[in-house]
């Protein structure tokens, strides 16, 4: 059988798949059948080009006594209905919000009769789910589409579509640019994305633009748990809670991508959590780009209007079954006493916090229009650590926001000293369209911005690998991620990964396990397990 070959994917009646592999194997050297994990009645067939034209002719032969009942059914240039499933991969980048919205829409798909496939070059759609927080993920978008140009090439049928927050930002630029590119659609426009790729469809649509992107009046219910059967069962899931932000920080392109800030209904909310938990779900993460403004302003979702961000914490921690809970992201002028309170007062509360400062020096900070001093960040600081003093804070910061001197410098590098953060997501400063802080003057010279950021991130990794030494010697509840016949891999509460060098057959992702910690790296610990 040659090494390339063609994917063809088939939703058959399950009982008839080894009918179907008797046949096609009768036939020497004409294709490789295989199950499509997590997918019942899903299988994919691999096959040489030059057997398409015999493979295709005894397929639809076959198609009868297959009986795919349950087919995504599409219609051919003859009119004539076919029995093949389409395929689609998607590429994620950027934050936790992007990583749920590209769950949205492979379950979207998958409701529609696609199947997800881990490799682009099987896939008849291909989603990139865009980030545009950085120049650097973004110019590893427009690389990438650079690529998918000479794919299409070779594949006509391929649809690309276009996702996110660049999509939201720089849609309209993106067909201009790149004629390839079949559809774009932002980030309030995901839920319709079905109905988009039917339009696309169409003889007379070459590409669609979603370009309405207004915020929602509601995010809709969907399935959760592991109803669609297209991935393997999982234990931990992001549950969003709201969208869009108002605070308007110079730098940031959040609040033109993903709008004002809308608040889903705390009903919605825990109707969602007892699903996940009833189909096997362990650990929830709440997602919002600042969660401690949960129902505080546009609460056309809300619901009850008098529910506080630690309120909607407490109810999902009485979801039967949870057995971790964590959020993130927090703006530290948000922050409540009530919510830290939460931390010594709800049991399955992990004792992580991601508090972003993103600068040390109080003449940034007013700047980039963060609401808030220094002072007033080591204060909810130290009060977090007086709730919860075993507690893992970690946090955000930009090097060379225009105009930062050395003295600005300085003084993020002192309070990297006073907090001593267990981490830190560190990044070079740069221009986003759209925003304040593009037009400020003073810019840093990339070669300062770049020796800053290493000094940083020098001192930080120092720091964590103190912090995870510190660890040795003790023992943790960690949850397992996953395990085989040599080794188990676990999280701790306070987000560190542990892995343990023994026998893991016995285990399942989502078991509680107890670790004693015996070595500690920069980025991961190790440990025994310890007889309960």
């Amino acid at each position: 059988m040659p090494t390339a070959l063609e994917s063809l994917y088939l939703c058959i009646n399950p009982a008839r798949y080894h009918y179907l592999k008797f046949i096609l194997e009768a036939y020497d050297g004409l294709c490789l059948l295989s199950t499509v994990p997590g997918r019942k009645g899903s299988v994919c067939i691999r096959y040489p080009r030059e057997q398409t034209k015999t493979l295709f002719s005894l397929l639809a032969s076959l198609a009868d006594s297959l009986k795919p009942d349950t087919l995504y059914l599409k219609r051919n240039n003859n009119n004539k209905t076919s029995m093949f499933s389409k395929s689609f991969f998607i590429k994620t980048f950027g934050c936790q919000m992007n990583e749920r919205d590209s769950e949205i829409m492979a379950q979207l798909l998958s409701e529609k009769g696609y199947i997800e496939t881990s490799e682009s070059d099987d896939a008849d759609l291909i989603i990139l789910n865009t980030c545009s927080i950085r120049a650097k993920a973004e110019q590893k978008v427009m690389s990438l589409l650079g690529v998918l140009r000479k794919h299409k090439k070779r594949k006509p049928a391929l649809k690309i579509c276009v996702a996110g927050c660049v999509a939201q930002q720089e849609g309209r630029k993106i067909i201009e640019r790149m004629p390839h590119v079949d559809l774009v659609v932002g980030t309030q426009n995901i839920y319709q994305l079905a109905e988009l790729l039917e339009d696309i469809e169409k003889p007379s649509v070459v590409t669609a633009l979603a370009d309405d992107y207004h915020i929602p009046a509601f995010i809709p219910d969907l399935k959760t748990g592991n109803e669609s059967g297209t991935q393997p069962q999982v234990f931990k899931k992001f549950l969003t809670i709201m969208q869009g932000c108002n605070n308007y920080c110079t730098y940031c392109v959040v609040p033109y991508t993903r709008g004002r800030e809308v608040s889903r209904s705390v009903e919605h909310i825990l109707k969602e959590a007892h699903s996940l938990v009833e189909g096997g779900v362990r650990e929830i993460t709440l997602l919002g780009q600042n969660v401690n403004s949960y129902g505080k302003t546009n609460t056309v979702m809300a619901g009850n209007s008098s529910y506080s961000f630690s309120d909607l914490l407490r109810a999902v921690a009485e979801v039967p079954g949870l057995q971790r809970l964590r959020f993130t992201t927090s703006n530290p002028k948000d922050l409540s006493d009530d919510l830290m309170r939460c931390f010594a007062e709800v049991d399955i509360l992990c004792p992580q916090f991601h508090l972003p400062v993103q600068s040390g020096s109080n003449r940034i900070l007013s700047l980039m229009n963060r609401k808030y001093s220094r002072e007033l960040y080591l204060e909810k600081v130290s009060a977090l650590r007086s709730y919860c003093p075993e507690i893992a804070i970690t946090t955000d910061m930009i090097i060379g926001f225009p105009g930062e001197t050395d003295k600005d410098f300085a003084d993020t590098m002192s309070l990297l000293e006073e907090v001593h953060y267990h981490g830190s997501y560190s990044f070079k400063y740069s221009d986003r369209p759209g925003t304040r802080s593009a037009g400020f003057e003073d810019k840093v010279e990339e070669s300062v911005k770049a020796e800053r950021l290493l000094t940083f991130q020098t001192r930080q990794d120092a720091i964590s690998l103190e912090h995870n030494r510190s660890y040795i010697g003790k023992n943790f509840s960690i949850m397992i991620e996953k395990s085989d016949k040599n080794s188990i891999v676990g999280r701790t509460g306070t987000n560190h990964l542990v892995h343990i060098p023994e026998s893991g057959t016995n285990c399942r992702p989502g078991d509680l396990l107890t670790a004693h910690i015996v070595h500690a790296g920069h980025h991961s610990l190790t440990g025994q397990l310890k007889a309960l």
